[in-house]
């Protein structure tokens, strides 16, 4: 069956089927709510679906990473067809284990090798407020501490991705997502003496859930029970504020972040992958 790329006459069947996967598909799901598919093209990426035009089946978002959602063998069969002729740029494929494991299988051949496979993320979720006392001085960082705060977002992207931020543009593109997140209020940090201890971030926000990317402690502060006390109140003002629900995704070897996670209520409702490059 033909993969096709989708457009705003197909996008309420795009968001029924976003919504069989509140929590693995959020940040397809909220790039479809803020910009529908019609006005998306060059480097903004793509979505392709599988199955008839009633009967969508399978969805694959191309852009800065590959994100297959609800796609089963036929479906990253027919994505893999459709990506192996073209050049790579993506930085990344993610999304559940059992369809991105499947499709980076197709497409190592002609893409690879990866940088790194990881292969267990337990995905996992709470819609209740954690019973860990929270800690007060976790709040929104403000616009107007880029300068503090972006030292913090680049060593936590450094430290979880494997390369600097700055490798390619000098850190430009990274800088600026960090200021939108700050403007747009998406961003959590505890300051000790001007310098960010803790910071987390509202990475994707869907009427289902919110997403938390980007945690991180100083490593100078960690092993202290900050990171759980912090998380605390992430999840605490989310749920009042944002989302019925929170969500993220954690590697399996981050003993010490999975421990604060199931301190703060979080359960398992799914195993993502990564394929790295």
């Amino acid at each position: 069956m033909p993969v096709r790329r989708l457009g705003d006459n197909e996008r309420r069947a795009v968001e029924r089927l976003l919504d069989r996967d509140p929590y693995g598909a959020s940040t397809v799901a909220e790039r479809v709510a803020t910009r529908g598919l019609s006005a998306w093209g060059g480097g903004d990426g793509a979505i392709y679906g599988y199955g008839p035009r009633r009967r969508l089946e399978s969805l694959c978002w191309v852009g800065a990473h590959i994100t297959p959602v609800l796609a089963h063998s036929a479906a990253t069969a027919a994505f893999a067809e459709l990506l192996h002729g073209q050049p790579r740029t993506c930085s990344s494929v993610i999304g559940h284990a059992e369809a991105v494991l499947d499709l980076w299988q197709r497409l190592e051949p002609g893409w690879g090798p990866a940088r790194q496979v990881r292969a267990n993320q337990p995905l996992l979720m709470t819609d209740t407020p954690p019973a860990l006392a929270a800690d007060p001085r976790v709040r929104l960082a403000r616009p107007d501490e880029i300068d503090a705060f972006w030292p913090a977002a680049a060593q936590m992207y450094t430290e979880e991705v494997g390369i600097s931020p700055t490798a390619e543009d000098g850190g430009r593109a990274h800088h600026a997502r960090v200021a939108r997140l700050l403007r747009a209020g998406r961003s959590y940090a505890r300051v000790v003496d001007g310098e960010v201890i803790f910071k987390a971030d509202l990475a994707a926000i869907t009427r289902h859930t919110v997403q938390v990317q980007g945690v991180w402690v100083a490593p100078a502060w960690r092993g202290q029970g900050i990171g759980a006390a912090a998380m605390a109140t992430v999840v605490r003002d989310a749920l009042r504020r944002v989302a019925p629900t929170v969500s993220l995704y954690v590697n399996d070897y981050n003993t010490p972040a999975r421990r604060a996670y199931r301190r703060c209520g979080f359960r398992q409702v799914g195993t993502f992958a990564t394929v790295l490059f």
